[in-house]
């Protein structure tokens, strides 16, 4: 009887954290993990390696390892090869990091906002929501069915391709495109 109740104690945990790691979607070939952060996170996803290398060169670790909440439109590397030949190796120099900085916390809100409550959010609206940045940029976010969908000072609209990836100091949602503050 003991055996059995191990064994069946053992079969709901095991579920349990099955069903716990479905939860979150897989990124970049890489398990998410709700109890880890941003960062801890973002380093194992093999789609964000020039976001990563970028945060790193910023000096943003500390701040996105931080307790919180934040938004992060996590753009991929697909996302950053997409810009004009140059910009990336451009923005890395240590005598560009208070533009990389800018470019980058364009891409990060001070609240937890799950896909659900941004919907909400444009809903209440009549249809578009401002989103405004903790790099001072404002997004106007829309939505058609489930894709979610930005646009940044610069008219450019960038896609949700992966949204609600929760996090232990809030939730990265993958964009396909870089947010570029106004120039």
């Amino acid at each position: 009887m003991k055996s059995t109740l191990s064994l069946a104690a053992l079969c709901a945990s095991l579920a349990a954290s099955t069903a716990f790691a479905g939860e979150n979607p897989m990124v970049g070939g890489a398990a998410m993990y709700a109890d880890k952060n941003i960062v801890e996170n973002a380093v194992n996803s093999a789609d964000h390696t020039t976001l990563v290398a970028a945060v790193k060169a910023a000096g943003l670790v500390e701040t996105l390892q931080g307790e919180g909440p934040f938004t992060v439109f996590a753009p991929t590397n697909d996302a950053f090869a997409a810009l004009p030949e140059g910009t990336v190796e451009g923005l890395l120099k240590p005598e560009a990091k208070d533009q990389l900085t800018k470019v980058l916390t364009c891409h990060v809100v001070g609240a937890d906002a799950m896909s659900m409550a941004i919907k909400g959010m444009i809903d209440d609206d009549g249809g578009s929501h401002v989103v405004p940045t903790l790099g001072g940029c404002e997004l106007n976010a829309t939505y058609d069915g489930d894709k979610i969908m930005l646009e940044d000072e610069n008219g450019r609209v960038i896609n949700v391709t992966i949204a609600d990836v929760d996090q232990s100091n809030g939730v990265i949602h993958v964009v396909d495109s870089v947010i570029l503050p106004k120039m």
